[in-house]
């Protein structure tokens, strides 16, 4: 089969050709429909310090994707071939406190499809029964691909209230604006999405962001006037990583704000802690989906009508996979997908 491996030491991956993968007795085979580029993906592909350290070249990369049950383990049931499925990404140890009491998204032990074991850039995968997800009849393969940070949008964005509610969220990238879509569908009054692309920008206002901001021009405190807002944004979710959002965060959300961080940054930076104290703010760091509470609602919004496919901008057949990459890592693309049948 073929696969996009990751080799030591060399930028790039590699368009080789393999075994396909044989499932043991838990264990599912899926041949894969389209691949989703992560970012993680782009720290892969660029052999950074992160991933040169962390990641087991040669291996097979690559964790968001869709695709049908090939085959199954000798000790699987519960799954048809044939069946439309995506993956949790995240395979738990199963035995740490957190995995004995039900709380799997907060495994001590995780190891990651595509990142530590071997990933979806393929034409076949294996997964373990435990992570494979049944999507609903009637969702779209590609939309179905991107389920995965569609998961970390869903699990950042419902993570406080939003009915009613001044969502301000800061970073428009594929999950920022799809947590703008999230937040839009599930009720808030107002959805302010933040960024400095314009490009991204014009996605989350298709997404149904209420406005979009680019802060190089216009300045938060004027955008809540033009709305009406008189004390300051209720929810916030941080998608960017940026110490600049950080300090938009703590100048523009209400006293007792709840607040939502999934944007990993950089480097270390200072924030002032007087104003969480003083303001009353309540900080959630989100890390990945719960499973698979988060997985359910995803199929609801999709099965409600929310319309995530402005959100995927460029579709690739996996021989341009070098083009898709640079695609995605431009300032012109939203979710970039590589397709294998």
């Amino acid at each position: 089969m073929r696969a996009l491996v990751k080799h030591p030491d060399e930028k790039g991956l590699r368009l080789s050709e393999i075994a396909v993968p044989e499932p043991g007795p838990d264990e599912v085979l899926i041949r894969v429909h389209a691949t989703g580029i992560c970012g993680t993906d782009l720290h892969i592909f660029d052999w950074d310090s992160w991933a040169s350290e962390n990641v087991p070249a040669p291996m097979t990369v690559g964790h968001e994707f869709s695709g049908t049950i090939e085959a199954l383990g000798s000790s699987v049931s519960g799954f048809e071939t044939g069946e439309l499925v995506g993956a949790e990404g995240h395979v738990v140890c199963d035995v740490c406190r957190n995995c004995l009491a039900g709380r799997r998204h907060l495994c001590s032990g995780t190891r990651g499809i595509g990142v530590t074991i071997p990933g979806a850039f393929a034409d076949y995968i294996v997964v373990s029964k435990s992570n494979v997800w049944r999507h609903t009849p009637g969702i779209a393969a590609d939309i179905a691909a991107i389920f995965d940070p569609f998961g970390n949008a869903v699990h950042t964005a419902l993570k406080f209230p939003v009915l009613g509610e001044d969502v301000l969220i800061t970073g428009a990238g594929p999950i920022g604006v799809m947590a703008a879509a999230v937040v839009a569908h599930a009720g808030a009054r107002n959805t302010v999405v933040t960024d400095i692309n314009p490009y991204r920008l014009a996605i989350a206002e298709t997404m149904g962001a209420t406005r979009t901001v680019d802060r190089r021009h216009l300045d938060l405190k004027t955008v809540q006037r033009e709305l009406g807002m008189h004390e300051g944004f209720d929810v916030a979710l941080e998608m960017s990583g940026s110490p600049a959002a950080y300090a938009d965060i703590l100048e523009n959300t209400i006293h007792g704000a709840n607040v939502a961080l999934l944007g990993i940054p950089g480097e270390s930076f200072p924030i002032d802690w007087s104003v969480v104290i003083f303001n009353m703010l309540t900080l959630k760091g989100i890390y990945g989906r719960q499973m698979f509470d988060t997985w359910y609602k995803m199929n609801v919004f999709i099965e409600s009508g929310l319309d995530l496919s402005p959100v995927i901008t460029h579709r690739f057949d996996v021989s341009e996979y070098e083009e898709a990459f640079a695609v995605a890592g431009s300032d012109e693309s939203g979710k970039v997908l590589i397709i294998w049948d």
